[in-house]
């Protein structure tokens, strides 16, 4: 029972300032005759024309799976690559600078790149996704590893443990926490990186709904599509906690195993 409770606490303590601001905004437009301001009310009721549930197979779903694929693969360059260079010391002194050049150089700067590369299809817009969602990954995954504690390294070492043993029975482990914060942040970069490709790209997908409904003056799907954008981007992020949570449950349970043994 009061496990439940405090869900439906912590449920509320999350809503309740959302729900706010949706209810300042619905009166604060309600008489609004501003042409880039409409009331709240019309742009729900189009919210719904346009979403549920064409809008869903049309433009979130293709968005989606381009995002879906981008991510992925960033995790999987990210997290190799971040254990090579982790473990390996001097291939990591050698490649630093290339990595924080690429690191610091926006997306978006190198989106004529990709496009001249790959053209303007679902190619490009995965690619630019996977791009600027590795070096997060990357550069967390490269700490996480560094984060070892030299005693487990020693235990590692006079055992005599393969390499293979020690990445996945103690360096993968330890670098995790690290390497899913990288891959939260990446999640939120992908996000941007995917509406921007779609602005740019062909046909299809919500960053180019927004676009096109901006292009005709259709201010009030226009609207409707950052609303799908946001809460796209929050069910992602809470879909991503749950992940997380479940991935680094022995994490936390450790971790409060020490705090309460202090």
């Amino acid at each position: 029972m009061s496990t439940s409770m405090s869900m439906v606490r912590r449920v509320l303590w999350e809503l309740w300032l959302p729900v706010l601001l949706v209810a300042i905004w619905w009166f604060a437009s309600a008489n609004s005759t501003n042409f880039y301001f409409p009331p709240l009310a019309d742009i729900m009721d189009e919210f719904v024309d346009i979403w549920f549930f064409e809008g869903i197979r049309t433009e979130i779903w293709p968005s989606v799976q381009r995002l879906a694929l981008g991510f992925g693969i960033a995790v999987v360059a990210g997290v190799v690559l971040g254990m090579l260079l982790g473990v390996v010391d001097w291939l990591d002194n050698a490649v630093r600078p290339i990595v924080e050049f690429l690191r610091a150089t926006p997306g978006v700067a190198i989106l004529p790149v990709m496009v001249l590369l790959l053209g303007l299809g679902t190619s490009m817009k995965v690619g630019i996704i996977a791009l600027v969602a590795t070096w997060p990954i990357l550069l967390n995954t490269i700490d996480g590893v560094r984060s070892v504690e030299p005693v487990l390294r020693q235990v590692a070492a006079s055992h005599r443990l393969k390499l293979s043993h020690r990445i996945r029975f103690i360096i993968l482990p330890n670098a995790a926490p690290q390497i899913f914060a990288g891959a939260r942040t990446a999640l939120a970069i992908s996000v941007v990186a995917m509406v921007i490709s779609e602005m740019v790209g062909t046909p299809g997908g919500i960053g180019y709904f927004i676009l096109d409904a901006q292009r005709s003056f259709n201010t009030v799907a226009m609207w409707t599509g950052i609303i799908a954008l946001g809460i796209l981007g929050y069910l992602l992020n809470k879909l991503f906690a749950l992940v997380e949570g479940r991935a680094l449950s022995w994490h936390r349970g450790m971790t409060a195993h020490n705090n309460g043994g202090k």
